[in-house]
Order: C-alpha cells, then sequence, then structure tokens
C-alpha cells in the first residue's frame, strides 16, 4: 500500500439501482489497489439492499432525504455527524451540486468528482470529463479510482452480486412458487419512461413460447411495473397463465435478487434489474430502444444485445419525440426467441439439474 493511499473513502452513491450495480466496479478496483482500505457508501434507502450484496462495501449510512430534495440543514446535519469517522477521501459519483454538499459540511480533506453544476469549491479533486475517452458509464466511475488522466486497465472486475442460498426455500415457499420447470424472468419496467419498454404484447409471446416449451415465466419490478406486469400474464393463453407469475412490486429488492439468481434466462428492458440479472451472470437477452448499450451495457458474457437501428435514435428521450417507437415497435418478439435459444442451447430438464 503506497503511503498516499487512503486508509478511508466514503463513497456518494448514485440514486439508480442500474447505476449503483455498476458503481460496484469502482468498489472492487478501490479493494485491488488497497484491501485494506474501509469503503463506506452513502446511498438512498433503496439501494441499500445491493449494498449489502456486495463484499467490498464495509458499512452503508442512509441518506435520509428523498431523490432531487436539497435541504441544506439536514445535508449539513449528516456532514457534521460523518466529520468525526474521519474520513480521508470522499469519491462523489453523481455529478449534482447537492451531492457534493455532505462531503463538503463533513471536512473530508480530499473530495474528488467530476466538474458538474457549479461545485468547485465543494470538490477539491476535480476532474474533466473526456467523454470520448470514457464513453460507458462505468468508467467514468473506475476513473475516479485512479490519478487524473491515468489510463484504465483494459480489464476491469464486472460488478458480481451476492446470493443468500438459504433464503431460496423461504421465498419459493413465501410466493408459492416452483422449481420444477426451468424458469424465464422477464423485466417489463423501465423507470426512465415508456421509450426503454419493449411492447407488453411482445413480451406475452415470448412468455407463452417458453411456457409451451416447458418453462415457467415470473415477471419482476417495482410497483409501478406491476400493471405492465399484469397485462402480459392476461396476454398468455388461458391454458399457459398459470405459470406465468407477476411479481412486480411484491418482493422485496434483496428477494428478487436472489430470485433473480434461479433463473436460467432473463429478457429485460434496459433497466435496474438488467444490470442485477448481469452481476448474478444470469444468460440475458436485453432490449434496446431509445437508450444506447454503447454507454451502460449489461457488464456480462452470456448476454445478446438486441436493437433497431433508425435514423433517429438513439434518442435518450423519456418517450418517442416523433410518437412511432419504432426503436422498440420494430424489433419483434422472434428475434429476442432466437437469441434466447442460442443463450440457452440446453433441453429443459437439463436446465433444472
Amino acid at each position: 500500500m503506497a503511503s498516499s493511499d487512503p486508509a478511508s473513502i466514503l463513497i456518494v452513491g448514485p440514486a439508480w439501482i442500474g447505476d449503483m450495480v455498476m458503481a460496484q466496479s469502482l468498489f472492487k478496483v478501490l479493494k485491488q489497489r488497497n484491501p485494506h482500505v474501509r469503503l463506506d457508501v452513502l446511498a438512498s434507502p433503496w439501494t441499500l439492499p445491493l449494498l449489502s450484496r456486495m463484499p467490498e462495501v464495509d458499512n452503508t449510512i442512509e441518506m435520509p432525504l428523498g431523490h432531487g430534495a436539497l435541504d441544506f440543514g439536514t445535508r449539513r446535519k449528516l456532514g457534521e455527524f460523518l466529520s468525526g469517522i474521519g474520513y480521508e477521501q470522499a469519491i462523489v459519483l453523481p455529478n449534482s451540486f447537492k451531492s457534493a454538499l455532505v462531503p463538503a459540511f463533513a471536512g473530508i480533506p480530499e473530495r474528488t468528482g467530476w466538474r458538474g453544476e457549479m461545485r468547485y469549491f465543494l470538490i477539491n479533486d476535480i476532474r474533466l470529463l473526456s467523454k470520448r475517452r470514457y464513453p460507458k458509464m462505468v468508467q467514468r466511475y473506475l476513473a475516479l479510482a485512479y490519478p487524473p488522466d491515468a489510463a484504465l486497465p483494459e480489464k476491469y472486475p464486472w460488478p458480481a452480486l451476492r446470493v443468500d442460498p438459504l433464503a431460496i426455500p423461504q421465498l419459493l415457499t413465501k410466493f408459492a412458487l416452483s422449481d420444477e420447470r426451468p424458469v424465464l424472468i422477464l423485466c417489463p419496467g423501465a423507470e426512465f419512461g415508456p421509450a426503454k419498454r419493449w411492447p407488453e404484447a411482445y413480451f406475452a409471446q415470448v412468455a407463452a413460447q417458453k411456457i409451451a416449451e416447458g418453462w415457467q415465466v415470473w415477471l419482476l419490478g417495482s410497483a409501478k411495473d406491476q400493471p405492465v406486469a399484469q397485462s402480459i400474464c392476461d396476454l398468455v393463453p388461458s391454458a399457459s397463465r398459470a405459470h406465468c407469475l407477476n411479481l412486480a412490486g411484491v418482493t422485496r429488492l434483496d428477494e428478487a435478487i436472489d430470485l433473480m439468481s434461479m433463473a436460467s434466462a432473463v429478457v429485460s428492458n434496459d433497466s435496474g434489474l438488467m444490470h442485477v440479472a448481469a452481476a448474478l451472470a444470469r444468460p440475458m437477452v436485453v432490449v434496446y430502444g431509445s437508450t444506447s448499450p454503447d454507454f451502460t451495457p449489461p457488464l456480462a458474457d452470456a448476454v445478446k444485445v438486441l436493437s433497431v437501428p433508425v435514423d433517429c435514435g438513439p434518442c435518450f428521450k423519456r418517450e418517442c419525440p416523433k410518437g412511432h417507437l419504432r426503436c422498440l415497435n420494430d424489433l419483434l418478439p422472434e428475434r429476442v426467441l432466437r437469441a434466447l435459444d442460442e443463450l440457452v442451447v440446453q433441453s429443459p430438464a437439463t436446465l433444472l439439474g
């Protein structure tokens, strides 16, 4: 360990689930560079279950404010409380002004982050982002572990979430699930907006085909995704519907992680759960609409990324500005089914073994 390496670092984590999964690559690199470093993460409450599955994280601190709230007073009190811990460095992953306040109030001597939202006096190790040099979100996180302008290693560790195998039998009982058929998990939601959501009828066609082949289908997502997931189940032929189970909004995030680990395959939009599935190394087909896999790809090997090239994309809009949503509507279920077949070549009986 070099004498300049900090012994304790406070990470101000991102608010989105997918971004927090990708941040694990940074945590892994920091531990590789100094196995004895203390890594504490200040995080939104909905991301804490993820951090509990990352062995690199020593402690978590819940951010008491909701997403977007400024509240100088609360941030000052939290910073003053954290000042007693003696962090030597803070790494601030979000680019917002407010995200840099707590480390500054805590008096952490080295505060590292990208330039953003007029926070020159809050971040004193400020980095200027080259999007050409760091085209991927995960690279932008990783770069903050190194001195400015240092070259990133060609290979870097991917996220890998821990699973609780003892919880799985309890979850099967709790949600009345069976492990007698291979499991296809569908993740039809996307917090960002409808321009990232593949049509419900297409998800239903994939579900119906895999059920006919002897699989079962579980749909995972947040409470906001519950209506979309239920619509997919309702579109599956009635004779197959008993094998299509809507768990969106029913499971906690830690439960979803353990259930996801049981999947023989996953089909997902570009979403937080897509990154969770990648961090569990599940065979996965990912459908991209308004966003780009060049920026936030799933960090895993057994992945098929599908998209349709359109002259207006990727637009990174929440809703299709032209109203046709061709980037998703033109991506037909047959392509996803072919990709699944290429990923999962075993028979259902083999998959269960």
